[in-house]
């Protein structure tokens, strides 16, 4: 009797043992089929692998395949997109030991001048162009208001090309969000270019939107200016880098009499000639800020830009450039400072002196920008080093927050006045309070090693920076004194 009970004793513990191996053999596997379940209605094919266990099969096995198919689903999870992080020269690279020299002493001479630019060889400028985009502070998703009809109820400003946000929308476009939706020119349309203003025939918007590297954009409009092939350009960039010059009919007029012009390919050296038809504004420097401040609309595949005033030669290659002032910096959007100018309340009177714009035009955004709280320029404001650019050279990477600053930008120009140096620094200051974007600043002297303004002294004081016919016999470059001309009209 004893050893029958004793038996009964151990069948009971080996049956509850088995009992419990079973339980947790069935678990696994309704484990398993759930996770299958789960990446299937997600859309991504996993690989579960078929299991063989039965209630013999060893536990480390059970382990082994479940963490097979945990590491399976890991491979089809999402991940965040790379951004590139900026890098370092070497210690000893040559450009971490260059200084700035000391201006020559040329008391002839006592206005602005070019300085070094310590530029990496064309090789490694290349090499080092970033293969991933920047990352944009809070905005990731930036899309444009187009209307049709018009909404014209605003307080003041605005146009039927930029639209007529209100001081409520105004206020909310500087409201930084994930996502967000702003004016930004072309509200006429969701297709810059067709029908909206500044239009371009389908031939011309479709090698636009072919650019996906570099552009290099330019405008030359009322015939204000010699359209220039840029110079020193590599092999490479030549076939790379996209080089388009905007101008107007008036302009096209005049380029034909040009013998520089090719009539088949539409080109000027390495600019290809874009006429742009219906602009939106009876100013042309007002119609100017349309491919300067909205370039990232108009090629909207490309990644980076430089924008230069028509009136400038590029001399640098363009991937020298952007090495130097961008991916090096690790910045994602780079202009000049004023050389002489650093604060707002003297620009705007600077520009009342020249008659650059309406003085009471001027005086009103001052005073709105002043309400706002706008302060004059000081070293409490470091490490801004100004609140006025020089603003014939814009580079950018046209990422979400680098593009939602020059849509804000050109709508203050389409409001008040078409001085963007006065609104420059608000824009800038607005979108920097709520985030870690801000503006990289460099030396107008920088600016002027690669690109150069052709200027013509005349015996009789006057300036010319488009040669007229009379004097195309003379060389120049930089600023050469002609004497001995007869005064023309």
């Amino acid at each position: 009797m004893y050893k029958e009970k004793e038996d009964v004793v151990r069948w009971i513990f080996k049956f509850v043992g088995r009992r419990k191996k079973i339980l947790f053999i069935i678990t696994t596997l309704v484990f398993i089929r759930v996770l299958y379940v789960w990446h299937g209605e997600d859309g991504q094919k996993v690989e579960v692998p078929h299991s063989k266990t039965t209630n013999k099969e060893p536990l480390s096995n059970i382990h082994n395949n479940l963490s097979h198919v945990v590491k399976a689903a890991k491979v089809y999870r999402p991940r965040p997109p790379p951004y590139f992080r900026g890098y370092t020269l070497p210690p000893n690279h040559p450009c971490n030991r260059f200084t700035l020299p000391p201006p020559p002493a040329d008391k002839k001479r006592t206005g602005p001048r070019p300085c070094p630019v310590c530029y990496l060889p064309l090789e490694e400028a290349i090499a080092l162009m970033p293969s991933s985009p920047s990352f944009s502070p809070i905005l990731k998703n930036l899309t444009y208001i187009h209307e049709k009809p018009l909404n014209r109820k605003t307080e003041f400003g605005g146009s039927d090309f930029g639209g007529y946000p209100t001081l409520k929308q105004r206020r909310r476009s500087f409201n930084i969000k994930g996502s967000m939706s702003v004016h930004c020119g072309f509200v006429k349309g969701r297709q810059p270019g067709r029908g909206t203003g500044f239009d371009i025939n389908e031939k011309d918007l479709l090698e636009m939107k072919r650019c996906r590297g570099i552009v290099v954009a330019s405008t030359v409009f009322d015939a204000f200016d010699d359209v220039k092939s840029p110079s020193n350009i590599s092999k490479y960039s030549e076939q790379t880098v996209c080089f388009f010059m905007f101008i107007d009919e008036k302009t096209e007029s005049s380029l034909k009499r040009d013998k520089k012009f090719n009539r088949t390919t539409k080109k000027v050296g390495l600019w290809r000639v874009v006429v742009v038809h219906n602009l939106p504004y009876t100013d042309g420097r007002r119609n100017g800020k349309v491919p300067k401040l909205l370039v990232h609309r108009l090629f909207p595949n490309s990644r980076y830009s430089l924008w230069m005033d028509g009136k400038l030669d590029l001399v640098v290659d363009p991937h020298q450039i952007l090495e130097r002032f961008l991916w090096r910096e690790n910045v994602t959007f780079a202009i000049s400072r004023h050389y002489k100018r650093f604060d707002v309340f003297v620009e705007a009177e600077a520009n009342k002196a020249a008659g650059k714009y309406a003085n009471a035009s001027i005086d009103f955004q001052v005073d709105f920008y002043k309400k706002e709280g706008l302060t004059p320029y000081s070293t409490a404001k470091l490490p801004i080093t100004s609140d006025v650019p020089e603003g014939c050279v814009i580079l950018r990477e046209h990422v979400p927050i680098s593009n939602l600053f020059t849509c804000l930008w050109f709508n203050e120009v389409d409001r008040f006045t078409s001085r963007d140096q006065i609104s420059f620094s608000t824009v800038r200051d607005k979108i920097a309070a709520r985030t870690k974007w801000n503006v990289s600043m460099f030396l107008d002297c920088q600016r002027r090693n690669f690109v150069v303004q052709v200027i013509l002294l005349l015996a009789n004081g006057f300036y010319f920076t488009k040669i007229p016919e009379s004097l195309k016999c003379c060389t120049c470059q930089y600023l050469v004194k002609v004497s001995k001309l007869v005064k023309t009209p």
